[in-house]
C-alpha cells in the first residue's frame, strides 16, 4: 500500500486493514460521545449501542455514499438538563423523539425545495469560516480534556498529552505503508501506554465489571411543555449538520449535498435521534472527530465506518470491554483532538481557497470577518432554555447577512455586485 493512498467511499477494505481502521474511528469519537451520558446521569452502554445502530441507519439512508459516524449530540445539554431536573429523564427522551420527528419532516421539505438556497444564504465567504469554527471552537475542549487548563497542571498529564500529540503529528507525515493509515490509532495506543507508565490509570472498575451486560433500555414519556422546551434545538442541529456535510464534501472531494442529498443525510441524522429517544439513549449527530480522522488518514470507506459501528454495538454488551475503553485518560483524548479539530478548521480555510473568494469585494470581507468574530467572541443568544453560541450563532448571523446582501443585490443597491 502506498503512503497516504486515498481509500474512497465505496472501496472494499481487507479484514486485516478493516479492523484497525474501524477501531481507530471508534476511539476517535469515544471520549466526547460518552461525556454526554455521564452529564445526563445514564449508563454509557446504551449510548455505545445507539451510536452504532444510528450510524448503520445513517449509512443505509444515505445509500452508503456519505461516510459519517454518529455520536452523542451536545446541542441538547442545556434544555434537556432543565427537563431532567424538573420532570426526569423519560420526559427528556420524549423531547428527543419530537425533535427527531420534526427533523425528518424538515428533510422532506428540503427534498421538495432543493438545496440551491444554501448557495444564497451560505456563500463560500460565509461557509468557509462557519466550517472552520466547527473545529476552532472545540479547541478549548481539547485543552480541557488534556488537563492543560487546570489551575494546577499535572506534569504527568502534560507528558501523556505530548506523547499522544507527537505521535499523531509526526506519524501523519513519517509513517509509510500500512502505518500511514492508522496514525490516530497508534497515537492512542502510545498515549495509553505512556499513561500506564505514569501511573494515572485505574483499572478497578474494569475488574469489577461483568463480562456481559444488557444496555439500560427505557421508554420515553411525552409532555408538551418538555417538548416545546427542547424543540428549538432543531435549528442548532440542522446548522451543525449542514456544516458537517459541507466539510466532509470538501475532504472526500464529492458534493454530498447533491448526492446522496442533504434531505437523505438530514433524515438519517434525525431518524437516528428519534430512535435514540424511543430506546432511552441520547440524541445523535455526525461527529467532527471522525471527520478529522478522514482528513488525516485519507480513508473515506463507508465499510470502515460501518465496522466501527458494529464494534461500538459489541462493546455495549461486553461490560469489561466497555469499561476498559472508558479508562482512556483525558490527556490522550485531548492530544488526539488537538490534531483532529485543527484539521476541521483547516478544511474551512480550504473552502475559501478552493472557491477563490475575492476579498477585494466588501461583502466577502465583511461576511468572513463578522462570522469569525461572532463565533470566537463567546457571545451567546438565549431563546428560552436554548442557547445559540459559537459556530451555530455564527451560522445564523451568516445566513441573515447573506440573505440581506442577496436582497440588496436584487434591488441593485450594492456597490460591488458583478
Amino acid at each position: 500500500m502506498e503512503s497516504h493512498k486515498i481509500i474512497q467511499v465505496e472501496e472494499k477494505v481487507p479484514l486485516k486493514l478493516l479492523l484497525p481502521l474501524s477501531i481507530q474511528h471508534m476511539f476517535a469519537m469515544f471520549g466526547a460521545s460518552v461525556l454526554v451520558p455521564f452529564i445526563f446521569g445514564i449508563n454509557p452502554a446504551i449510548v455505545l449501542f445507539m451510536n452504532g445502530v444510528g450510524t448503520l441507519i445513517f449509512i443505509a439512508v444515505t445509500k452508503a455514499k456519505s461516510p459519517a459516524y454518529l455520536g452523542s449530540s451536545f446541542a441538547f445539554l442545556a434544555p434537556a438538563g432543565v427537563v431532567i431536573s424538573k420532570m426526569g429523564y423519560p420526559y427528556a427522551l420524549g423531547g428527543f423523539v419530537a425533535v427527531g420527528l420534526c427533523g425528518c419532516i424538515l428533510s422532506f421539505i428540503i427534498y421538495k425545495c432543493g438545496t440551491k438556497w444554501i448557495d444564497i444564504v451560505l456563500p463560500p465567504a460565509a461557509m468557509g469560516p462557519v466550517v472552520a469554527l466547527i473545529g476552532l471552537e472545540l479547541s478549548g475542549s481539547a485543552a480541557s480534556n488534556a488537563g492543560l487548563l487546570d489551575d494546577k497542571i499535572d506534569p504527568k498529564n502534560v507528558i501523556v498529552f505530548a506523547v499522544t500529540l507527537g505521535v499523531a503529528v509526526f506519524g501523519n507525515i513519517l509513517f509509510r505503508g500500512f502505518l500511514s493509515v492508522i496514525p490516530i490509532l497508534i497515537a492512542v495506543i502510545a498515549g495509553y501506554l505512556t499513561a500506564l507508565a505514569c501511573g494515572i490509570l485505574d483499572f478497578t472498575q474494569v475488574v469489577e465489571a461483568s463480562w456481559f451486560a444488557i444496555p439500560n433500555f427505557q421508554a420515553p414519556k411525552f409532555d408538551m411543555g418538555a417538548i416545546l422546551m427542547i424543540l428549538p434545538v432543531l435549528l442548532v442541529i440542522t446548522s451543525e449538520h449542514i456544516g458537517h456535510q459541507v466539510v466532509t464534501s470538501k475532504i472526500i472531494g464529492r458534493d454530498l449535498l447533491t448526492d446522496p442529498g442533504l434531505h437523505r443525510s438530514l433524515f438519517g441524522d434525525n431518524f437516528s435521534t428519534m430512535v435514540s429517544g424511543l430506546i432511552g439513549s441520547v440524541p445523535t449527530t455526525t461527529y467532527g472527530e471522525n471527520i478529522g480522522v478522514m482528513a488525516v488518514t485519507k480513508v473515506y470507506s463507508v465499510r470502515v465506518i460501518a465496522g466501527a459501528a458494529v464494534l461500538s454495538i459489541i462493546c455495549s454488551f461486553v461490560g469489561k470491554l466497555s469499561m476498559l475503553i472508558q479508562t482512556i485518560p483525558g490527556p490522550v483524548i485531548g492530544g488526539i483532538s488537538f490534531l483532529l479539530y485543527g484539521m476541521i478548521g483547516a478544511s474551512g480555510i480550504r473552502i475559501l481557497g478552493d472557491a477563490q473568494v475575492d476579498y477585494g469585494k466588501s461583502r466577502n470581507l465583511t461576511l468572513t470577518s463578522v462570522v469569525f468574530v461572532t463565533g470566537l467572541s463567546g457571545i451567546a443568544v438565549n431563546f428560552g432554555d436554548v442557547q445559540l453560541t459559537g459556530m451555530v450563532l455564527a451560522c445564523v448571523v451568516a445566513m441573515i447577512l447573506s440573505l440581506i446582501f442577496y436582497i440588496l443585490d436584487k434591488l441593485k443597491l450594492t456597490n460591488d455586485r458583478d
